[in-house]
């Protein structure tokens, strides 16, 4: 045993609320179950959802761009389609994100919370079948080691919550930093689900916010450059060989 699984999140809309699970069946060469499965456009962003592609994280509504997104406190029902969000000032929302008066809805209650002074553009809730707005083209997995962000928070002075990293597994028990000299290709198994080993990692602005109050209080990509002469926290994984995994679960290197 090398480590074992922690903790486990996906965020069913891209940038918004993580939701943490204790368990997750996983496909190979698919993505994260329920993760990224909705994203908002700010302004046009070129996203076509009959021919969905690759879209950068710059053109929706996230953190590294707008900080208050995290102020909005969301959770999704995967069975029914429906989202909530609550948000200081705001009516609570109750939407079907599978139909497009939902989305439309939706994106007139953020459009509302985040004010047009805030925006680029008008708000669209997109969705595609079969498509995700992952951060990586290839990275459908996203793994961060609890070691490494506590060595990062002992260097820095200060507490980083990890959950400023948007993982979908934290684990424990690799020490700090080793993660980034895992060869992309190799193998690593967690639970029942065997993983190819993708590319670090490079960390944005978007950790520089609080995920708890919404406040830009943090130079994360500072220090990481500054501390350690690299932008990376975490690897991105492929899934090779389907299988479920649990909290508590071990990570072994084969």
């Amino acid at each position: 045993m090398h480590g074992r699984v922690v903790s486990i999140y996906r965020h069913p809309v891209k940038g918004f609320t993580p939701e943490r699970l204790e368990s997750a069946v996983l496909a190979a060469g698919g993505y994260f179950p329920g993760d990224r499965l909705y994203a908002v456009e700010n302004g046009p962003s070129g996203f076509d959802p009959a021919a969905p592609a690759f879209t950068p994280k710059s053109r929706f509504t996230v953190l590294a761009s707008i900080a208050d997104v995290a102020r909005a406190r969301t959770a999704y029902d995967e069975a029914t389609g429906v989202l909530t969000a609550t948000a200081e000032g705001a009516a609570p929302f109750s939407g079907d994100l599978t139909t497009e008066t939902g989305r439309a809805a939706f994106a007139a209650w953020l459009t509302a919370f985040l004010g047009p002074g805030t925006l680029r553009g008008p708000l669209q809730v997109l969705q595609a079948p079969g498509h995700r707005f992952t951060d990586s083209p290839s990275g459908y997995v996203s793994l961060v080691n609890l070691g490494s962000v506590r060595d990062l928070a002992s260097r820095m002075g200060r507490a980083v919550d990890p959950l400023r990293f948007r993982a979908n597994l934290y684990v424990d028990g690799p020490p700090a930093w080793s993660e980034l000299d895992w060869a992309p290709g190799g193998a690593v198994r967690i639970g029942g689900a065997g993983f190819e080993v993708g590319k670090p990692i490079v960390r944005c602005a978007a950790t520089h916010v609080d995920p708890e109050t919404g406040e830009r209080d943090m130079e994360i990509v500072a220090a990481l450059r500054d501390l350690y002469g690299h932008l990376y926290c975490g690897v991105y994984l492929s899934v090779a060989a389907g299988g479920q995994i649990r909290a508590g679960d071990a990570l072994e290197r084969l």
